[in-house]
């Protein structure tokens, strides 16, 4: 199946996801010195920024795979429900939250201080009181309301009070009711617990405890999955880090798929973007075995990044293509598309900045790419956490260079940007300066040439006086597209 035509599958897919849903906040650091006061390290705050974790984490990922989520848990009458709720709208409708508000209950928090890509340390706070009385009826209503209108139940145990006997029962008594399948990505200590799942996505330690049985070798492994499959009666989705992932079926042959990250910086909620992964297949009807490709594509996407994050749809594509997966076909494109309105790129720029972003944008016309280009993307794109990419339409480049350009149109210097690393989004002005785009989008981040002064960078005004800051970035000496087509010209 062509990449376009498998990830359109995703766009039509609705997924529960039910568990224990967190707030997980990023606090980036410097270290400064040593305190007098004990050998320990003083941190100074860069910035911070707020991400959906746990079941939450599920959710964000399927909707930035393209798929929709309805996500069910509880948090509490404070203000770490309320900052999930307000990740949660930042989705715009892709992910519909049933969260019952418990008032004696604290949100489930962690807290990560981070230097640099090192994590620090970590402060929880959390209740895991497990939910019952009234509580656990809303939480079992909402579950039967869910998994009639959706396609795949993802169950994400944490261990945090959520998923209890009753609510368990309960959920995969709906899911055989409805005939839908069901994924557990398990805390408890015996399978016994989830019977009923289609899936349990255990690793390698989870596994071994509820199996009480090594599980180090590929014999070890096959070995302890079987008694987790008589003891559940569900098919074993086995991650094993560096050796990948292995599908265990009763009465089937094992299949095997070898790690793809190739940089490993944060394996922080990992396991979830591989729910995640595998619940889009299957909603999608797809093989069990390209199922676990896109599962382990995604693992290994996410894996590169640092905290609690996400896997895009353009970002699995790239990963699959990377992992032997069939280029598109000649006019296909897996580059997202750019937004047809403001308002949607605005959209994502509210979400980026509920979640904490640092969000970064640069401009230009970029028509023959060179590398001048890249260095001034790759200074951009390490000047921020998410960087956007205006470029000159067309008749703006004519305007301003004359009109022979420019000599790539629009959606090829689109296209070839968006598949830049570090562009998070690609834009386009008809004006002759973005002014307009970054008055909307209001970057914390705005980055140009070294050959404007600051005070020569068009809506630096803007981002400075709502607290940003401008990067004048280094110039590669002779890059310019200009002379690269008066030279052309001269060989010609």
């Amino acid at each position: 199946m062509a990449l376009p035509t498998l990830l359109q599958k995703f766009r039509g897919a609705r997924i529960a996801v039910v568990g224990d849903v967190m707030l997980d906040n990023h606090v980036v650091c410097r270290a400064s010195r040593i305190s007098d006061e004990a050998p320990v390290p003083v941190l100074l705050i860069d910035h911070e920024r707020r991400a959906l974790g746990g079941a939450g984490n599920v959710a964000a990922n399927i909707a930035a795979m393209g798929g929709a989520a309805e996500l069910i848990g509880l948090v509490g009458a404070d203000a770490g429900g309320a900052a999930v709720q307000a990740l949660i709208d930042a989705h715009g409708g892709a992910i519909t939250g049933r969260l019952q508000v418990a008032g004696e209950r604290a949100t489930v928090t962690k807290t990560r201080y981070l230097g640099g890509a090192q994590q620090v340390v970590r402060v929880d706070r959390e209740s895991a009181t497990p939910a019952t009385g009234a509580l656990a009826d809303a939480v079992i209503a909402d579950i039967e309301r869910a998994v009639s209108a959706c396609d795949v139940v993802v169950v994400s145990d944490y261990g945090k009070g959520v998923l209890t006997d009753d609510v368990l029962a309960a959920l995969f008594a709906a899911c055989a009711r409805a005939g839908k399948p069901s994924i557990v990505d398990p805390k408890r200590p015996k399978f016994s617990d989830y019977r009923g799942a289609s899936f349990i996505t255990p690793n390698r330690k989870e596994l071994a405890r509820a199996a009480d049985a090594p599980t180090d070798s590929d014999e070890e492994a096959a070995h302890a999955a079987d008694i987790a499959i008589r003891d559940s009666g569900a098919a074993i989705l086995l991650t094993r880090s560096e050796k990948g992932m292995s599908l265990y079926r009763a009465g089937a042959a094992p299949l095997h798929l070898a790690a793809t990250a190739r940089e490993v910086f944060d394996v922080t909620g990992a396991g979830d973007t591989v729910v995640a992964g595998l619940a889009l297949a299957l909603a999608a009807a797809l093989p069990y075995e390209q199922a676990m490709r896109i599962a382990n594509a995604a693992a290994g996407a996410v894996v590169a990044k640092v905290g609690t994050a996400v896997v895009t749809d353009a970002e699995l594509a790239a990963a699959l293509v990377a992992q032997g997966h069939p280029s598109p076909s000649h006019g296909e494109s897996t580059a997202p598309a750019l937004p047809a309105t403001i308002e949607e790129a605005r959209a994502l720029r509210a979400r980026w900045r509920a979640e904490g972003h640092v969000v970064g944008f640069t401009n230009g016309c970029f028509d023959l790419l060179h590398e001048g280009h890249v260095s001034l993307i790759a200074q951009a794109s390490a000047a921020c956490d998410r960087l956007i990419v205006a470029l000159n339409s067309d008749s703006s480049v004519r305007r301003l260079k004359g009109q022979s350009r420019p000599l790539q149109s629009l959606p090829a210097r689109a296209a070839i940007m968006a598949a830049l690393r570090g562009v998070d989004l690609v834009l386009t002005f008809e004006e002759d300066t973005p002014l307009a785009l970054i008055a909307a989008l209001e970057p914390d981040v705005l980055v140009k040439g070294a050959d404007y002064e600051e005070s020569e960078v068009v809506g630096g005004d803007l981002v400075k006086a709502a607290g940003g800051r401008i990067v004048r970035a280094r110039l590669s000496a002779g890059q310019s597209t200009s002379e690269l087509v008066r030279k052309a010209k001269e060989r010609a």
